[in-house]
């Protein structure tokens, strides 16, 4: 009988003992992972799209603020209208040439019936070689940009011709709220400059830029595209 009791008193102080131990290890290892724990830094989400509830006739419009076209990345100009939900804009040629629309599951080539004014100015062109409602929005300068409205299928009487699948409207700033000058340069012999800037005149405001571009792109034989604008 004393035996029996001291052998049951070992087994039960075994395994406290064997408790113990791994309660201990359990306790040191989550110390040596909290000391490796990095604090990343606090991500804040905003919501930047501008209200259109009471505005909007339809959930097919919207407008994409300076803040958000700003952010874009692109490699042509004409693709920041890519901010239209659902608008593809890509290119089938070399530089100098309208880009090419996809909306709504239709090709719209150049621009066909995609309506797209800047500024109130309609770009597409009635005849053109490559078709009607040829649209070439390489003259626009993205830091000029103060909003893009879009307006999605044929339900807005406001516009005409070229909209039957949609249509977008650019607006340019009226003033800047300091002048710009700037240079960069990138690869494939990539450079561009800007100046800009805006002056009071009169009862309104004069803005004016120049925009300077050059881009061999990635080809054999170097595009030696040049562009020079200088609108106001």
């Amino acid at each position: 009988m004393v035996i029996n009791s001291y052998s049951r008193l070992c087994k039960v102080t075994l395994h406290r003992t064997v408790r113990l131990i791994a309660l201990c290890s359990l306790f040191l290892t989550s110390l040596a992972f909290a000391e490796d724990i990095q604090t990343l830094d606090v991500v804040e989400v905003t919501e930047d799209v501008e209200s259109m509830v009471g505005t909007a006739d339809s959930a097919n419009e919207g407008i994409a603020t300076e803040e958000e076209v700003q952010a874009r990345p692109y490699y042509r100009i004409g693709e920041l209208l890519e901010v239209t939900p659902g608008l593809v804009v890509t290119q089938h040629s070399g530089e100098g040439k309208a880009n090419q629309y996809f909306l709504r599951g239709v090709n719209l080539d150049h621009g066909t019936d995609l309506r797209i004014t800047v500024d109130g100015m309609l770009c597409n062109e009635p005849t053109n070689a490559h078709g009607q409602g040829y649209c070439d929005l390489n003259f626009m300068i993205p830091e000029l940009i103060n909003a893009i409205q879009y307006r999605k299928g044929p339900y807005y009487a406001a516009y005409g011709d070229f909209s039957s699948v949609g249509a977008i409207d650019v607006s340019y700033v009226d003033t800047l709220k300091q002048g710009i000058a700037m240079a960069t340069v990138g690869f494939d012999s990539y450079e561009r400059g800007l100046l800009a800037d805006s002056v009071k005149l009169g009862r309104g405001n004069l803005l004016g830029a120049m925009e300077y571009v050059h881009n061999n792109g990635p080809w054999t034989n170097p595009a030696d595209f040049e562009k020079l604008l200088i609108p106001a």
